[in-house]
Parts: C-alpha cells; sequence; structure tokens
C-alpha cells in the first residue's frame, strides 16, 4: 500500500515577515491613534506652548534683526535665518520633557497594563514619538505664520514645506525617545524635570538655531558637529530659505538618532515598568 507523501502545512502566519510586518504596522498605528485623541482632548499646551517661540522672533529676531551683530550667509535677513531654528527650538522643548508623560503612565498603572499585552515595546515607544511629532507639526506650522507676518519670505515649493515638517517630526521623535530613555534611568519624575531643564539650554545653545557654527569658539563647534539638533535646523534652513547644506547627511544623521534612540527607550522601558 503506498503513501502519500505529506503535505507541508501552510506557513503560519505567525511566522510570515510580511504579516508580522502589517501586524506590527497595525499596532504602531493604534498607539498613535490613542495618542492623537489625548491630543484632541486637550488644546491647551498647543497653544500655550505657541508663546514661546512667538517671543523670540517678536523681540529677540527683531532685536538682532536691527543691530546686524549675527552674520547670515547670502545676505539672508536675520530674522529669516532665525526662524527654522526657532522651529526647532519650540520641537525640543516639548519633546525633551515628554518622558515624564510615560512616567505618569507608570504611576497610574497604564504601562503595566500596556507591557502584557503582545505589542512590541519599540511600536509603545513609536507611537509616542509620533504623538511628540504631531505637536512638534503644531507649534512649527504657528512659526512659519509668524514668521511670515513679519515679513519673512519662506520657499512656495509645498514639497520643501512638507519635507520641512516631516524635518521637524523626526527631530522632535528623537528628543522625545531621548526623554524616555531618561525616564528608564532615573525611573523618577522630579529627576527627570531637573535633568531635563540641564540639557535643553545647552542642546539649544550649542547647536546653530541662533547663530552659524562657524563663529562659534573651537571646542562649541565641535559639540556642534555632533549635536543632533544642529543637524535638524540646518536641514530645515535648506529647505525653507536656501541655504546651502549637505540634506543628505542631515537626513542620515536625524534618522540613524533617530531608530538608536526608539531601540535605547524600548530596551529601558522593562525597567521603568518595573518600579
Amino acid at each position: 500500500m503506498t503513501h502519500a507523501a505529506p503535505v507541508a502545512p501552510p506557513a503560519d502566519l505567525a511566522d510570515n515577515p510580511v504579516a508580522a510586518s502589517l501586524r506590527l504596522l497595525n499596532r504602531i498605528g493604534t498607539l498613535c491613534w490613542v495618542e492623537m485623541r489625548k491630543i484632541r482632548h486637550d488644546r491647551t499646551e498647543l497653544y500655550t506652548r505657541a508663546i514661546q517661540p512667538a517671543l523670540w522672533l517678536l523681540i529677540y529676531g527683531e532685536v538682532f534683526t536691527r543691530v546686524h551683530a549675527i552674520p547670515t550667509p547670502k545676505g539672508i535677513p536675520y530674522l529669516a535665518y532665525l526662524a527654522p531654528g526657532i522651529m526647532a527650538q519650540s520641537a525640543l522643548f516639548i519633546a525633551i520633557f515628554y518622558g515624564i508623560q510615560i512616567i505618569w503612565e507608570r504611576d497610574a498603572g497604564v504601562l503595566t497594563k500596556l507591557m502584557v499585552t503582545p505589542t512590541p515595546r519599540s511600536a509603545l515607544i513609536t507611537g509616542k514619538a509620533f504623538a511628540s511629532g504631531v505637536r512638534s507639526l503644531v507649534q512649527g506650522v504657528v512659526v512659519l505664520i509668524i514668521a511670515a507676518l513679519l515679513g519673512v519670505s519662506f520657499t512656495l515649493n509645498p514639497l520643501k514645506i512638507i519635507f520641512a515638517l516631516v524635518i521637524l517630526a523626526v527631530g522632535s521623535a528623537f528628543f522625545s525617545c531621548l526623554s524616555m530613555s531618561l525616564a528608564g534611568v532615573v525611573v523618577a519624575r522630579d529627576r527627570l524635570m531637573g535633568i531635563g531643564q540641564a540639557i535643553t539650554m545647552p542642546l539649544f545653545f550649542s547647536s546653530s538655531a541662533l547663530y552659524p557654527a562657524k563663529i562659534m569658539p573651537g571646542w562649541l563647534q565641535v559639540i556642534s558637529r555632533i549635536n543632533p539638533l544642529s543637524y535638524e535646523v540646518e536641514a530645515l534652513r535648506g529647505l525653507l530659505i536656501g541655504t546651502p547644506t549637505t540634506m543628505w547627511l542631515d537626513v542620515l544623521v536625524l534618522v540613524g538618532a533617530t531608530i538608536a534612540s526608539i531601540t535605547c527607550a524600548a530596551l529601558l522601558l522593562p525597567r521603568l515598568a518595573n518600579r
């Protein structure tokens, strides 16, 4: 009696890389939607956060435009040179304290519930990074509108404007993941608040947000070259006002730093959840 050769069972859906990738994207999308709903139901922070970049442009930008104290490339008005830097600054100031939210979720028991689901830790972090990016987009649009009202001439190419907003969101995602990584180390809101305040201004002033790196002291230029905020600012300037920049390098540094920070925050998330 002959026996038919056994037929190999169909590949399990869970073992299918394509299906696994789609499932991961679906979970990230769900978490992104949850974070978006939080923003929708509490818009006060978005409005109040818009005050600070407006003051930087109206006061700092107008004053230094008049005194001509800071050299700008190609004779670009200082206010136009400053606007992309203030966009990046406003996103940084929002994102760098994002770890406080995840500590609050730990204290409220929300993080523990999320950790027992099959959702990968990287998806949890990516969803929160996305929310930070959306908040930065709102701030970026506010800065663009205020700067335009003050007479700044930005590019009229919609693709460049959209790409600039994407760069802004990626930069915000990096700094939010940096904040969540710090939360996994310090595990306490008070400590994280102090560290956030301690590193925010050095990150800002050691970048090229306010002035070209070439006028910095040599040691500060070295720090500026390893500061991701500098690459974000240079990419924004290149897209919005046409200053020369190495766009591929700016994008490579930002994307690489964001992927590394998501990985780091995901690895430290269990440490935060178990405290």
